[in-house]
C-alpha cells in the first residue's frame, strides 16, 4: 500500500483528483483504491500503482504546488496582489521552468541539484511508500524552491519589459493611426541587411529614405525607434507591407507585425526574388 500524508486539505483533495486522473478507467476507485481520511492521507491499496502514484505526484508538484509556490512568493516577497498580474507572471516561470524560454536561463543560472526533481521523487518512492508531503517539500525540495525564487525575479524582470513594449506599441500605433500613407505598398527585405522597395519594385536608397522620417519620432522615442526599419515604416505608413525574411521568428519581424497588424504579409527573400524576376518578365512581354 502507498500512503502520502497532508497537512492541508486541499492538497490532499487535489492530489486526489490528479492520481484518479492517472489511474485505469477499467478500476473501481470509490471501493478498491483511493481513501481521503480525517488525516487527510491519500492511499493506494493497489499492488501495481506505483508507477502511476509516482507520476501524478510529479504532476502535482510540477502543475499545482510550483503554480502555489510561485504565488506565494510574489505575494510574500515581491508585494504582487492582483491576481490578473500574478497569472502573466505565472505564465513566464511556467515557460521558463519547462524550458521555452532559453533566452531567460542564462539570468537565473539553474543548478543541477534544483532540478532533478524527478530523480528526487524516484529516490523517495524507493526508499519509502508511506511519507509526508510536506515533509518531502521542507528537507528535500528547498533547493528547488530557492530556485524557483530566482526564477520569479528574472520573470517579474522579463513581465515589466513586455509590459513597456506593449506601451510602445499601442503609442506607435496611436500614431500610425493619424499618419498619412506616403506609399501604397512597400516591400521591406529582412536578410544580411534591411532593404526597401516601392511598388514597382525600385530600390529605394538610403539617402532617399532618411528624407521621408518624421524627426518626432526619433526625438520622442530615442531609445525604442529604430531609424533604420520603425521609423521609415511608421513615417511612410503603407497600407501594405510585404515582408521577406528566412527568419520569421525574430523580434523585428514580431514588432513589426504587432504595429501594422493586418497590413503585413510576410514570405521567404526567395518569394521577393521570384516575384520580381516574374514582373520583370511580364513587363518585357508587354513591351
Amino acid at each position: 500500500m502507498i500512503e502520502i500524508i497532508f497537512q492541508n486539505k486541499e492538497d490532499a483533495k487535489r492530489f486526489h483528483q490528479l492520481l484518479k486522473e492517472q489511474m485505469p478507467s477499467s478500476l473501481n476507485l470509490n471501493e478498491d483504491i483511493l481513501l481521503i481520511e480525517g488525516a487527510y492521507i491519500v492511499k493506494s491499496k493497489w499492488m501495481n500503482s506505483l508507477a502511476i502514484v509516482k507520476e501524478a505526484f510529479l504532476r502535482f508538484i510540477k502543475e499545482i504546488k510550483q503554480v502555489d509556490w510561485s504565488r506565494k512568493i510574489l505575494k510574500n516577497n515581491f508585494y504582487y496582489e492582483d491576481e490578473h498580474e500574478q497569472e502573466q507572471i505565472i505564465d513566464i516561470i511556467n515557460s521558463v521552468t519547462e524550458g521555452n524560454r532559453r533566452d531567460l536561463l542564462p539570468f537565473v543560472e539553474i543548478s543541477e541539484t534544483a532540478f532533478s526533481l524527478e530523480k528526487t521523487v524516484d529516490q523517495l518512492f524507493t526508499e519509502q511508500t508511506s511519507f509526508s508531503f510536506d515533509s518531502f517539500v521542507r528537507f528535500r525540495l528547498r533547493s528547488l524552491i530557492e530556485q524557483l525564487e530566482k526564477i520569479v525575479e528574472v520573470s517579474i524582470d522579463e513581465y515589466k519589459l513586455e509590459q513597456e513594449y506593449q506601451m510602445f506599441v499601442h503609442t506607435l500605433r496611436d500614431f500610425l493611426a493619424g499618419r498619412k500613407s506616403i506609399l501604397p505598398v512597400l516591400h521591406l527585405i529582412l536578410a544580411d541587411s534591411v532593404k526597401f522597395f516601392d511598388e514597382q519594385f525600385y530600390e529605394i536608397k538610403r539617402k532617399e529614405m532618411l528624407k521621408m522620417i518624421d524627426r518626432k519620432l526619433l526625438s520622442n522615442h530615442p531609445v525604442y525607434i529604430d531609424s533604420v526599419t520603425i521609423a521609415p515604416l511608421l513615417s511612410i505608413a503603407p497600407k501594405t507591407i510585404f515582408l521577406y525574411t528566412d527568419d520569421p521568428e525574430q523580434p523585428l519581424v514580431r514588432t513589426i507585425c504587432n504595429l501594422f497588424e493586418e497590413r503585413v504579409v510576410v514570405s521567404t527573400v526567395d518569394t521577393f526574388h521570384e516575384t520580381k524576376t516574374d514582373r520583370a518578365y511580364t513587363a518585357d512581354e508587354n513591351l
